[in-house]
């Protein structure tokens, strides 16, 4: 992937703006290939893991190892995606980027991440497989104010025309950009046995 292939949006529901573009294809193949490696060798799953580090109240975090996140393209992929991202974003290029960590989340029914935030300057998720439904909400007749499964973006508080928090439904290769400070959270979703895993990073950046 170069910076002319990239598509993607921006978010400004509040100060702090959000990026979003995809991963291709065979970046998801080979995080999803790398996990169920993980996932069958306990030893190295061990090894890795990364979960008493992070906020989640999930079935597994690890970290990619060195070797697969240069070998696989992936740091050449949040190298490309994050000077791009800051460049739309801010105006501003990257002199060196430095990916401080990066991990997978395995996340099943009635599991969540709690409101938290990131080390470093940038951080980013994206999103390798997600299950069909996520479940129901109480409130049926407002379909909008179901959150199952969703990530939540929140900073400050509501005012009069400024939102305090915007939602996304997560979907396969879908990759969101944001500061490392910017608070969220993602809820439990119901009704279903699948797994919903990401992939995320962070980085610190120096200006040019």
């Amino acid at each position: 992937m170069n910076e002319d292939d990239l598509t993607f949006e921006i978010f400004r529901p509040f100060g702090p703006p959000i990026f979003k573009t995809r991963i291709p294809d065979t970046m998801i193949n080979k995080m999803n290939n790398y996990s169920e490696e993980i996932i069958k060798d306990k030893d190295k799953g061990k090894q890795l893991s990364h979960g008493d580090s992070l906020a989640g109240n999930v079935t597994q975090e690890f970290s990619l190892d060195e070797s697969f996140v240069k070998d696989s393209g992936w740091l050449n992929l949040l190298n490309i995606v994050s000077n791009h991202a800051l460049k739309a974003m801010t105006g501003q290029e990257i002199k060196k980027i430095t990916v401080n960590a990066t991990w997978i989340v395995r996340q099943f029914q009635y599991e969540y991440n709690p409101l938290h935030s990131h080390t470093g300057n940038i951080s980013g998720v994206a999103y390798l497989k997600v299950p069909k439904n996520l479940g129901d909400t109480v409130k049926k007749k407002n379909p909008t104010r179901n959150k199952n499964g969703k990530i939540i973006f929140v900073h400050g508080s509501t005012q009069f025309l400024s939102k305090a928090l915007i939602g996304f439904t997560p979907a396969v290769g879908d990759f969101y950009l944001f500061p490392s400070y910017l608070l969220h959270l993602v809820y439990p979703y119901y009704d279903t046995q699948e797994e919903r895993r990401s992939v995320s990073f962070n980085a610190n950046l120096i200006l040019k």
